[in-house]
C-alpha cells in the first residue's frame, strides 16, 4: 500500500494587506512539525504544494523529510485553495443587504467573527450554485470547477506514485476537505463544515493500491499535543 499525506498550511496572515504569508506562529507551527517527524524517523518520497504562497512556505519547512528532495518536488496549481474573496465580494454585491448585513464593510475583513459569519452564508450560496460573481470578476471559481481540479490532482498523484510510495502534500483546508469527500463520497455541504474543523499544519492520511482509497487519519497534531504547545493549535 501507498500513503498520500495531506498537511495543511501554518496559520497565515489574516487580516492583513495580504492573507497568502505565513505568519510567524505559521512558520513555527510546521518547523515543530517537521523537527517530530525527523525525530520518529518519518520520511518521503515526494513533496507536492500548490502554486499559493503559504502552500510553498510550509513545503519549504517540510523539505527536509523527502528523499532526495532536490529532484522529488512537485508544485501543481490544483492543489491551491479556492479564492474566497471573489465569493464575499458576490455575497455583499448581492446577497448581505437581504440578509441585515451592512455592505459597506472595511475591506480586508479584520473582525474574525465577522468574517466566519458572513463567509458561511457565501460559501452556502456557492455550493448551491446560487452564488453569482460580480461583472468582470475573473477571479471566481464555481463550486463545480474547485471540486473537478481537486479530484482530479488527487487521481493523478494516486496514479503516478504507487509500489508504497509515500507522498507528502501541502495545501489548504478547503483541498483537504474536497479529499475527504473524494473517498467517503459525502454531501457538498458537508465539505465546507469539514473546512472549518482543518486546524492548522494538521496531518490527514490516506492509504490506497489495489483500486482503493483509504481514510486512516484526519486533522491530527501529533507535534502540538504537549502542554507546551497547546497555544499553538489555531484554525485561521
Amino acid at each position: 500500500m501507498s500513503e498520500l499525506v495531506f498537511v495543511r498550511h501554518g496559520q497565515a496572515s489574516f487580516g492583513a494587506d495580504s492573507y497568502d504569508k505565513l505568519s510567524v506562529k505559521g512558520v513555527e507551527q510546521v518547523r515543530i512539525l517537521a523537527q517530530h517527524w525527523l525525530e520518529i524517523g518519518e520520511q518521503f518520497d515526494y513533496l507536492y504544494h500548490g502554486t499559493l504562497l503559504r502552500q510553498k512556505e510550509t513545503a519549504k519547512e517540510l523539505l527536509p523529510l523527502i528523499h532526495s528532495h532536490s529532484s522529488r518536488v512537485i508544485e501543481h496549481s490544483f492543489l491551491n485553495e479556492y479564492n474566497g474573496d471573489p465569493l464575499l465580494r458576490a455575497y455583499l454585491e448581492n446577497h448581505a443587504k437581504a440578509d441585515g448585513f451592512n455592505v459597506f464593510i472595511d475591506w480586508p475583513i479584520k473582525d474574525e467573527k465577522l468574517f466566519q459569519e458572513l463567509f458561511e452564508r457565501a460559501t452556502s450560496l456557492w455550493v448551491k450554485g446560487e452564488l453569482q460573481p460580480r461583472l468582470n470578476d475573473n477571479e471566481f471559481e464555481a463550486w463545480e470547477d474547485f471540486q473537478f481540479r481537486v479530484y482530479g490532482v488527487i487521481d493523478e498523484i494516486i496514479a503516478s506514485h504507487s509500489s508504497g510510495s509515500r507522498v507528502l502534500v501541502s495545501t489548504s483546508g478547503g483541498v483537504i476537505a474536497m479529499a475527504l469527500q473524494r473517498v467517503l463520497q459525502f454531501p457538498d455541504e458537508k465539505v465546507i463544515s469539514t473546512n472549518w474543523m482543518v486546524h492548522n499544519s494538521s496531518v490527514t492520511r490516506f492509504k490506497y493500491g489495489n483500486g482503493k482509497v483509504s481514510l486512516t487519519q484526519f486533522n491530527s497534531l501529533p507535534h502540538l499535543e504537549r502542554n507546551e504547545f497547546k497555544h499553538m493549535i489555531t484554525y485561521r
